[in-house]
């Protein structure tokens, strides 16, 4: 006879768990900024992990965090292995989810060679210790990416009630019929989008008989109105001085998720839209939104007029309606480069000057330059300010001013919030 032994089930289902609700805890850790408590006095970034140890570390908390597991049932299972996590039961099940990541496309994995060993001559004399470790890095992918972004958004406008921005989720319930616009008589050009009704009507009026087959006329034919949509160029412009991680706070990652939330909502409601991303510190330069999540901010300066400079000509090389540059930053530009040519007498690459102060009349004039720059060009600069210092304030003023844009008191709680109703309210707005 055959006996069947039950016993209490430890750990947790893993093939039942939400990979989206864990993606969303490990988020923090998969835009690392390298933001640590001591960066003031040491002045020194952490480094990011992405080992697998880091990985896996990062998965336990996020389980314990969400309640998944308690402390408790980590001891036992550690307990069941000598204490040991390394062929333990939680290391098993740990690593099946992050198989299951892998497979559904969130995370990669990718083993870097091992260090080779120099050869010396001569006879040496043998060893027995452990196998080297294998070195597995983990990337997220830009699913990975996309999906954070999906749900940056997805928090932000679930929790905002009613809206007139339409198409969003909401717990508001109301009643209602889906509506169309009026139809108006038919111009040269329109399409001919025919209100087959309206243009009835007319032709009996001017006719008084109803025949068969009607006679219509040009000035009979009446035509369906639609919204009018314009398609829109933005450049999101993210301050990565060491500012950004320096005062207590880490004020980058918010900026990184406002970037990633913006670029799904584009993908996703208005794909005649474009954004591209522009990093500004010492220098500028355009990344990839695939790389954004493993971008660090460093010991840089806040050279705003390269960064300007490159966001201007990127929306300039785009045939859109509007052009806008959506700039997150914590302080006044510190930073601008000197053109060197044969009247100086110096011939050679352009040199960085640099004023941690602010205010440097060279550096504020660079500045300025290029915000007029974008005036003449059409585009549109809104600033989203994660400081309130009073020159920060005033030159944020002068610069929305003369581009017509807007600035925005933020900090790294809101800051999404603020972004994306301002881009949506826009959205709305260019509707006519």
């Amino acid at each position: 006879m055959k006996f069947i032994r039950y016993s209490r089930f430890k750990g947790f289902d893993v093939s039942s768990l939400d990979l989206g609700g864990l993606m969303e805890a490990l988020s923090n850790q998969m835009l690392d900024s390298g933001y640590n408590e001591d960066y003031w006095w040491t002045r020194e970034r952490n480094e990011p992990d992405d080992s697998l140890d880091a990985l896996r570390n990062a998965i336990l908390q996020s389980l314990l965090d969400q309640e998944i597991i308690s402390e408790q049932d980590v001891a036992e299972m550690l307990a069941e292995n000598d204490g040991k996590f390394k062929g333990s039961l939680l290391e098993d099940l740990i690593n099946q989810l992050i198989e299951r990541l892998v497979e559904e496309g969130y995370l990669t994995l990718k083993e870097l060679p091992p260090e080779r060993i120099t050869q010396q001559g001569g006879d040496g004399q043998g060893e027995i210790g452990e196998a080297q470790q294998r070195n597995i890095k983990f990337q997220v992918t830009e699913k990975g990416l996309d999906f954070l972004g999906y749900k940056t958004l997805q928090k932000l406008l679930g929790s905002m009630g009613k809206s007139s921005i339409g198409r969003h989720e909401t717990n508001e319930q109301e009643t209602g019929v889906e509506a169309s616009l009026s139809s108006k008589p038919y111009e040269f050009g329109d399409v001919m989008n025919l209100d087959v009704t309206s243009t009835i009507v007319s032709a009996l009026a001017r006719e008084g008989t109803l025949d068969v087959p009607m006679n219509l006329e040009y000035s009979d034919l009446w035509v369906y109105q639609q919204d009018y949509r314009s398609s829109c160029a933005t450049v999101v412009m993210l301050d990565c001085s060491h500012s950004m991680i320096l005062y207590g706070e880490d004020r980058f990652t918010p900026a990184k998720k406002v970037a990633l939330a913006l670029a799904h909502l584009i993908r996703t409601q208005y794909p005649g839209d474009t954004l591209k991303v522009v990093l500004f510190h010492d220098s500028a330069e355009e990344v990839p939104i695939s790389r954004l999540g493993s971008i660090q901010v460093g010991p840089y300066h806040t050279n705003t007029a390269e960064g300007l400079k490159l966001a201007r000509r990127l929306l300039t090389a785009q045939r859109k309606d509007m052009k806008q540059i959506v700039m997150v930053t914590d302080g006044k530009p510190t930073a601008a480069f000197i053109d060197r040519n044969a009247d100086d007498g110096v011939r050679g690459p352009r040199a960085l000057y640099k004023n941690s102060m602010g205010n440097d009349p060279f550096v504020m004039d660079a500045t300025f330059r290029e915000v007029q720059a974008c005036r003449k060009s059409g585009v549109m600069i809104n600033t989203f300010m994660l400081a309130d210092d009073p020159s920060l304030i005033e030159f944020v003023k002068k610069m929305t001013a003369i581009t017509r844009g807007k600035a925005y008191f933020a900090n790294p709680n809101n800051l999404t919030e603020f972004v994306l109703m301002d881009f949506l309210k826009r959205r709305v707005q260019r509707v006519k």
